[in-house]
């Protein structure tokens, strides 16, 4: 097939390593360019504020590399916000971002809404439940966007450890590996060189997304790949080795709503004639007591518009 010949040829030429950048020279690359950090969070009170305190130490004050770092506080219960802003970061509720666009739950919503408050020419989305997280997560995402104009699109992998037992990778994840990578050989084989295609972390050029339509919930990674690799091509794309990324695993329970996510995004994205909305349901047997106990799941997934024309509507 052509297109895994491509991808197989664009994994070798644009596959990175975070110990390649220097943050001294990414500074001197950097220029005027404005780099924006954009961190969606949901009761992440454990972990926010040592992220936000790493970045703001290491890449604001120490090197002068990150311009802002924003959490867009999705519905937390628990402390979230308040732990962000106390260590550096402008928080914003997820409700309060163009509010006459409607609010939703979800991951998506957040990344969306994120890029109507950035002020950068790059955005670098991060996850807020990493555990040791370290700055190379920014340096490595966003060295070659500096490095090379071509570029629009950088997506990060990594090893990911099980918090417990015997330490191992596990691979690019379940939901990578049991639902993403059969539908993306089926559907969009080009991105079939990308490691980790559902990894939170990634960066853009704001100018690459900001007319690209947003898939909500669990399904926001993989539409934006599509969207992209469509509109700009493979060649604009890169991924990069972040080396180990440690934090909670979710329960099957959870991972079975994110398949129904990631499997909507292909519909809403690839097939011919979509609509702007997926309903899907599952079926999900769990035991109380000495009973098994049959239920069903309805996921509801939705495509969000591009955010250049939310923004327009709110000119005068």
């Amino acid at each position: 097939m052509p297109e895994l010949r491509a991808a197989a040829a664009w994994f070798g030429t644009h596959t990175y390593d975070v110990a390649e950048f220097d943050r001294a020279a990414l500074v001197a690359a950097k220029g005027h360019t404005r780099v924006s950090v954009l961190i969606p969070a949901r009761d992440e009170a454990d972990t926010v504020g040592a992220i936000v305190t790493t970045l703001r130490t290491e890449l604001v004050d120490d090197v002068p590399l990150v311009d802002e770092i924003i959490v867009i506080d999705s519905h937390s219960t628990d402390g979230t916000a308040e732990i962000a802003r106390a260590a550096g970061a402008t928080v914003f509720h997820v409700d309060e971002i163009v509010p006459h666009a409607g609010t939703r739950t979800g991951k998506g919503e957040a990344l969306w809404k994120a890029l109507a408050v950035m002020s950068g020419d790059i955005g670098i989305y991060l996850d807020a439940d990493v555990q040791e997280f370290t700055a190379d997560f920014v340096t490595g995402l966003l060295g070659p966007l500096l490095q090379d104009d071509e570029l629009v699109f950088v997506k990060a992998f990594y090893d990911r450890p099980w918090s417990s037992g015997p330490a191992r990778s596990s691979g690019g994840g379940r939901v990578t590996e049991l639902v993403a990578r059969p539908l993306i050989l089926q559907r969009v084989p080009l991105l079939s060189g990308f490691v980790q295609p559902l990894a939170g972390e990634c960066a853009f050029r704001l100018d690459a997304v900001i007319d690209v339509p947003y898939v909500s919930d669990y399904g926001v990674d993989i539409g934006l790949m599509i969207d992209i690799v469509r509109d700009h091509g493979l060649a604009a794309m890169a991924q990069v080795d972040l080396g180990h990324r440690r934090h909670r695993h979710q329960d099957l329970a959870a991972l079975s709503a994110m398949a129904q996510h990631v499997q909507a995004a292909f519909e809403l994205r690839v097939d011919p004639g979509a609509t702007e909305q997926v309903e899907s349901t599952a079926v999900v047997f769990r035991r109380a007591g000495d009973a098994m106990q049959r239920t069903e799941r309805t996921t509801t997934t939705v495509l969000r518009p591009p955010m250049r024309t939310v923004l327009a509507g709110l000119a005068p």
